[in-house]
C-alpha cells in the first residue's frame, strides 16, 4: 500500500514536469475535468466525516457510522476521488509507465477497502453497516430497492 501511495504521485509529478503528452487534447480536456473532481469529492469526503476521519483504520479511536451528504451516494468518496485524480493526470500526461503504476494504485486501494475496511466498519457498525451495504454502492450511486424512499432512514438515524 506504501508503495502504491508513494509512489503514483511522484511519477505523475515526473510525468507533469516532463509534460507528456500520449493522447489528444480532448483526453487532456476530460482529465483536468476528472481530477478536479476526484479532488472535490476527497475534500468533501473529509469534510463531511468531520470528527470520524481517519487516515486507514483505527481500532481505538471511537467513530460514528457517517452515511449522510456525499456518502449517501458513495461508501468511499476519499478513494473514488483518488482513482479519479489517477485516471485525471493519467488523461492529461498520458505514458505506460504511469498507467501501469495508477492502475497498480487504484487496485491496492480496491483491496485496502474490500480486505480491510469493510470487514472492520462491519465488525465495528454491524447491522447499521450491513443495511447501509445494501443502499449505497461502493463507489458511486444509490441502489434501489423498489420500496419507495426508505433509504433515506439510514442517514437520518445518524445526523446530530
Amino acid at each position: 500500500m506504501k508503495a502504491a501511495t508513494l509512489s503514483v504521485p511522484a511519477l505523475e509529478l515526473i510525468s507533469i514536469c516532463m509534460n507528456t503528452v500520449g493522447l489528444p487534447r480532448w483526453a487532456r480536456y476530460t482529465g483536468i475535468i476528472l481530477a478536479i473532481s476526484g479532488d472535490m469529492a476527497f475534500v468533501i469526503s473529509v469534510w463531511t466525516m468531520r470528527d470520524s476521519w481517519r487516515a486507514g483504520v483505527s481500532k481505538t479511536d471511537q467513530t460514528e457510522l457517517v452515511t449522510d451528504g456525499i456518502y449517501q451516494i458513495s461508501r468511499n468518496p476519499a478513494f473514488l476521488g483518488f482513482d479519479l485524480v489517477y485516471v485525471g493526470i493519467l488523461l492529461m500526461f498520458f505514458n505506460w509507465l504511469l498507467f501501469a503504476f495508477s492502475i497498480f494504485a487504484m487496485f491496492m486501494f480496491h483491496l485496502q477497502i474490500v480486505k480491510v475496511e469493510e470487514v472492520f466498519l462491519s465488525n465495528v457498525f454491524g447491522s447499521d453497516y450491513e443495511d447501509y451495504k445494501k443502499k449505497v454502492n461502493r463507489y458511486l450511486g444509490r441502489k434501489y430497492n423498489g420500496k419507495g424512499n426508505e433509504n433515506h432512514e439510514i442517514s437520518s438515524r445518524y445526523e446530530k
